[in-house]
Formats: C-alpha cells, structure tokens, sequence
C-alpha cells in the first residue's frame, strides 16, 4: 500500500506547539495508516517547557516523529527581538525545510502540509513543490474573521493602527478597539506588521485553514467564515473547527502533586484559580495588589506566581535570580491565607486543576488554549489579557460567548487591589457571575459533544482528512 505522510509545522512557542500536537495524535488515532511528522525549530531561547512535553509526547505516542531541525548560524545583523523572531526564524530555515519535504517525498506521498501562521514563510516552499498546505490557526473563529480581515483593514484606512483610536467593523466579531488589535499590528512600516499581511494573503490562498474551535462556542464567526464573509476580495477556503484540541489532565498524579491534594480538602466550586500563561510575568507592585485584592475578596484561592522581573526590567522572568515569595508578597500574607489560599511558584497541572471540582473560578490571561480549557471543564473566567492577542480574546469572550467577566484596567495594563477584589467576588457570588457560569456549563456540554463520535469537530476532522486517505485521489 502506497505510503502517505502529512507534515505539520508548527511555531515552537509552548502556546502553538500544544494544539499542533493534539492534532497529530487525533490524526494518527484515526488515521494510523497515515505518517505524522512534526518539523521542530530549535528556539534561541529558555525551551524548558517545551523540550519537556515533546519528551512527554515521545514516550507517550511514539508513532509521532518528531523531526528536529538543525541549529543554524544566524546572520550577524539578526534581531533577536520577538517580532523578528517569530517570522525571521522559520524564513532562515526555509532551504532546510525544502530538503526535508523533497526527503520524505522520495519515501511516502505528502497528502498535506500543515502551517502555523508564524511558519508562513514556509507557504512559497511548499507551493512551490505542489504540495497541498493548509494552515493550522491556534485561536478561534473569531480570531480567525479579525485575521483574515487585516488585508482589508490596511486597504481602507491610513497610519499606523494604534494612532487611529477607533472601533473597526469587522464581520463575524464584536466591535474591536484599534487598541486591542496585537502590538506587532501597531506600526505599519514594521516587519511584524508586514509579515502579518503576508500571511494572511497565503492563509486566503491555501487548501484550507483549521481552526481551534468548534461550531457551538462562536456561532457568529463561524457562519460569517463558512459563509465566506470574512474576505471581501474574494473567496474564503475551506474552513474546519475541529476543536476543542486541548493537553489532557490525565498525566499528574493526584497523590504526588501538591496542589491537587490541597484542592481535595476544599468545597466544591469555592476555589479561584489565577494563571497567566507561561510568559505572565507581574511586577512587584502588581503581585501586591493581586494579593490585597484576594485577601479582601473573602475568596478561597489557588494563584500561580513566577518571579518578578529584576526593579527596572520589563519581561521574562526566567534566569532571573529565584526570590522567596514572602520577598514580593504583603508582609504576612501568607500567614493570614492559609486557610483559605494556596501560592504555588512557578508551574501548577492547569488541566487537572481547572478540572477539579473544588475550582469554581479562573483568573486568566485570555489565552486561547487556556480559555478552551476552561470551556471544556466548566469554570467562568476573568479575563486580564496581557500581550500578543489577548486582548481580542477577552472581546470574544466577554461580549460574544460570555463566558467571563473583565477586569478593570488601567491604559497601561495594571490592574488595582479593589480591581481584583471586585471581579473574583463578583464571579464567584455576583449576579453577573452567575449568568457567566450557567452559560460557561452550557458551552462546556457543547465542547464535549462536539468531540463525541459524530459530534461537530468529529464530522468537519473527516471532511479535511478524506482527501488523504481515498485511494482514488
């Protein structure tokens, strides 16, 4: 029988790398006659998370090759800022990619070759030797209609985004603040602004685009994309919602995990859990204020910390000195909490926590992959975006899912003491609250049923592989 293969290529940030992965074992669990192969890039940067699950996956589900591109020696004049990062690195290894398509194509027929939109670069390799290439969108439907609208966006309006202070009408999604729009979007003369646009236009131009999200949770943009509304120039590509493709929370013991024993000795639904994301990193002043505002709310919490950035830096936390907690804390805060709370550093099982039943509320940073699972377990949110497109997310997921309530900002992002306080509150006791977590209960059957055999996401994953496996095509 005649070999066939299907390549995904995914961004090698934690964030995009999950859900391409969760792809692959779906593909493999339903279609163990195709070969899967994932393209890994090696980061110039702290991958601990990430070399740690690829090993996970490894051991796990062996019959996923994991094919690890080779180091390369930069350009002398290569910005290793993330704008440049993001879209630069895959554009270096375009040449190697090449090879390694034309290799495996001496071996086995490529039937798809699936892109993140930060691997886009690789979209001219892979057209180029008429390989059928997708691309894989980690967000939603929503963000997708935003996405595939940025063409038109830059068509019909002038300056650069974040100067213009207006809502932009965009089909499929609420009004969206040119404010909330990602700062890689904000300068048009930038190489981020411009990559974006690129890959747009290709994303148009593909086989087809998968999307992180399923028909029930965002029913206005998935008509509006399914409806080919989302490109006013000309035709959307197929579009497949075959989500919600989320990490398991199966894999941490109960027993050993310390988190997961504290959470079995609370009330059911009396726990909040904050999480941001692997890269939500706080200043001193802001952890403070988080920690005033739990303390006031009478909540019973679980709150993931990492180090505070060095007093006058921004950013990454990681190789960052390790500071004690009590050193960025409340004097006595921990004292006076310990009943009610628990502060882990660093790293908590998100899955199994927002899992568990003691969890009735998840102080988030409107992460996709994070809000899905928070979808699929039941527990309502507050949204506190911090970078790249979260602010768009906490849009879809406030105003047009409701499914979380938002957190009072200020324009540079702190959030107050009385902020906190209001919103965890309000989530777990509030009248706003309790609408957020019927309708979260209610989008949480619709993500387990669109999963379910004959489900949704099930139906549209066997539309985009059937030209795969048919042996008349």
């Amino acid at each position: 029988m005649e070999s066939r293969t299907v390549v995904l290529y995914p961004s090698p940030g934690i964030g995009h790398l999950v859900p391409m992965v969760e792809l692959a074992k779906l593909i493999h669990t339903h279609h163990p006659t195709l070969s899967v192969v994932i393209l890994i890039t090696p980061a110039p940067f702290e991958t601990g998370s990430t070399n740690k699950y690829i090993k996970t996956v490894s051991i796990t589900t062996p019959s996923i090759t994991f094919h690890h591109l080779p180091t390369i020696t930069y350009p002398p004049d290569f910005s290793f800022e993330f704008q440049n990062l993001a879209f630069g690195i895959p554009e270096l290894y375009n040449p190697i990619v090449h090879d390694i398509l034309v290799t495996i194509s001496e071996k086995s027929t490529i039937k798809g070759v699936i892109l993140d939109f930060f691997t886009n670069a690789a979209f001219q390799v892979s057209k180029t030797l008429n390989l059928p290439t997708y691309y894989f969108y980690t967000g939603g439907a929503s963000g997708l209609c935003v996405f595939l609208h940025l063409p038109t966006i830059h068509n019909t309006t002038s300056g650069n985004i974040k100067d213009l202070k207006i809502y932009f009408n965009i089909p499929g999604v609420p009004p969206i603040h040119s404010s909330d729009m990602p700062s890689l979007l904000f300068e048009r003369e930038s190489n981020s602004y411009k990559n974006f646009m690129k890959t747009a236009s290709n994303m148009a131009k593909s086989s087809g685009i998968i999307v992180n999200s399923f028909v029930g949770l965002e029913e206005r943009a998935v008509e509006t994309l399914q409806d080919g509304k989302s490109i006013p120039e000309g035709p959307t590509p197929p579009i497949y919602l075959l989500g919600p493709l989320i990490a398991c929370g199966d894999q941490v013991d109960p027993s050993k995990n310390e988190c997961l024993k504290w959470l079995d000795s609370q009330p059911s639904k009396s726990v909040v859990f904050l999480c941001f994301g692997s890269m939500g990193v706080f200043k001193k002043e802001q952890l403070k204020e988080i920690a005033i505002g739990l303390e006031k709310s009478g909540q019973r919490f679980l709150w993931v910390v990492r180090n505070p950035p060095p007093d006058g830096e921004k950013g990454s936390s990681s190789g960052s000195k390790e500071v004690d907690l009590d050193d960025f804390l409340p004097e006595g805060f921990l004292a006076r909490t310990v009943d009610k709370g628990m502060v882990v550093k660093n790293w908590a099982p998100q899955p199994a926590i927002l899992g568990h039943d003691s969890v009735g509320g998840f102080v988030s940073h409107c992460g996709w992959n994070s809000s899905l699972e928070a979808v699929v377990a039941g527990v309502p949110m507050v949204a506190w975006p911090l970078y790249a497109e979260q602010k768009l997310n906490r849009a879809y997921l406030v105003q047009e899912i409701k499914v979380a309530v938002a957190v009072r900002m200020s324009p540079d992002g702190f959030v107050t003491a009385e902020a906190v306080e209001e919103k965890v509150r309000e989530l777990m006791e509030g009248e706003e609250g309790r609408v957020v977590r019927e309708r979260i209960l209610e989008m949480s059957g619709r993500a387990k049923a669109a999963v379910a055999d004959g489900g949704s996401s099930r139906v549209e994953f066997s539309k985009l592989t059937q030209p795969w496996i048919d042996l008349q095509i």
